[in-house]
């Protein structure tokens, strides 16, 4: 499965001189490095366990993490999303937040490059960040980019850009990266009992799943994981077109697509037998994911407190996912749930987890309004290191750990 690296199709003229060879090279390895190499979805996974631990178990974190401010931002292919919190006994007490959607992936998939326009759309919400992170006297931070950034061929140009315009360093982390965070920040919604947990992430350019073990304690440890190469903006452009209901033969072309992909993750790790033993829950962490349970809930509007933490059956989110895919444009974009902004969109999302259901017959899964970002925070938190605090003339004593 050709999951390592994109063709370059940046359009760049490829001479046959060494130096065009060597360059075209060092730009598919750079490419690979990004995406943590291949995917860990045929052999043992490393061995990442996730810490189910408090901060009242150690008095001399607790010590320095509660003087600190904490900021984490999850740049993806579609969103942009910024969480500033605080610790408290029970993990943390969230003070702001921020999310747009900036689309920064919009025709990536097309010739491996971040568009000027792209790019300005996430510099713009990036200084509202900065903004929020200067005025909330934030000592602690990492802010990561994730799929869009982790395969464009100008992605370096763009973190430069970042740290010009608005003062933010910004990590391109691998899919293993992504895929650890995102179990860190949601797993405490495993429910007691649960032996194994599959974790998927639904993004913007791609879709991880993650294969744990829940450990004694109520930590998990991965046993396997696959970034898949589809998300919702790059399946979106493949298959749909703005503004047009979808036939039922390009979501049908949709949902194959993904789930052939499905198949060596399978076969790897025997997911539907041990899903056949029960004690395996399924724990969807998306803007579709939550965007369905809003819908299902019938919400008149998001309501995270009632979204985060809620089950769906599987038979009624098929069901929900069909509705609505054949929905026209302004059908969607008139559900206060989905809006105009995620209207295309989220087609592409609910023929991803029709996949991912298709593939694995589970009676319910449970729904994360949470990943990234509360797993950056909680791994900041655990590390017991002081946080950086500045003297009266602005100077900092220790050197900011910005991701």
């Amino acid at each position: 499965m050709s999951l390592e690296v994109k063709e370059d199709r940046s359009g760049n003229a490829a001479s046959d001189n060494v130096k065009g060879s060597q360059a075209s090279k060092n730009d598919r390895n750079r490419r690979r490095r990004r995406r943590g190499g291949k995917d860990q979805s045929g052999s043992k996974a490393p061995n990442h366990r996730v810490s189910a631990r408090n901060d009242q178990t150690d008095s001399a974190v607790n010590r320095f993490t509660n003087r600190g401010v904490y900021s984490a931002i999850d740049l993806g292919t579609n969103n942009c999303r910024l969480l500033i919190a605080k610790p408290t006994r029970q993990g943390f007490r969230v003070i702001d937040a921020f999310s747009r959607i900036v689309r920064l992936g919009e025709g990536v998939s097309q010739n491996n490059r971040l568009s000027d326009e792209a790019m300005d759309r996430t510099i713009a919400a990036l200084k509202v960040c900065a903004e929020k992170i200067a005025r909330r006297n934030v000592t602690c931070m990492r802010h990561v980019a994730t799929e869009a950034c982790r395969v464009a061929d100008n992605a370096e140009e763009f973190v430069a850009r970042v740290k010009a315009e608005t003062g933010i360093n910004l990590d391109i982390i691998s899919t293993g990266e992504e895929a650890r965070l995102a179990v860190m920040g949601c797993q405490s919604l495993i429910a007691p009992g649960n032996k194994n947990a599959l974790v998927f992430d639904i993004g913007g350019g791609s879709t991880e799943l993650i294969w744990v073990r829940v450990l004694p304690g109520g930590g998990t440890e991965m046993r396997g994981w696959m970034s898949i190469p589809w998300g919702v903006v790059n399946l979106s452009e493949e298959y749909g077109e703005p503004g047009v209901r979808l036939p039922d033969e390009q979501y049908a072309r949709m949902v194959g697509t993904v789930k052939d992909h499905l198949i060596e993750f399978e076969e790897a790790h025997d997911i539907s037998e041990v899903v056949r033993r029960k004690k395996t829950q399924f724990l969807g962490t998306s803007g579709t994911v939550t965007t369905l349970a809003s819908l299902h809930l019938e919400l008149p509007r998001y309501i995270r407190e009632k979204v985060d933490g809620a089950w769906m059956k599987s038979e009624d989110i098929k069901s929900l996912s069909r509705r609505v895919a054949q929905m026209t444009h302004e059908e969607r974009s008139a559900q206060p749930c989905i809006g105009s902004e995620r209207a295309d969109l989220v087609v592409a999302g609910c023929a991803i987890l029709e996949a991912i259901l298709g593939m694995w017959q589970v009676p319910s899964l449970r729904v994360a309004d949470r990943g990234i970002r509360e797993g950056i925070l909680r791994g900041l938190m655990q590390t017991g290191k002081m946080p950086i605090r500045a003297d009266r003339r602005g100077k900092n004593k220790r050197r900011r750990n910005n991701g």
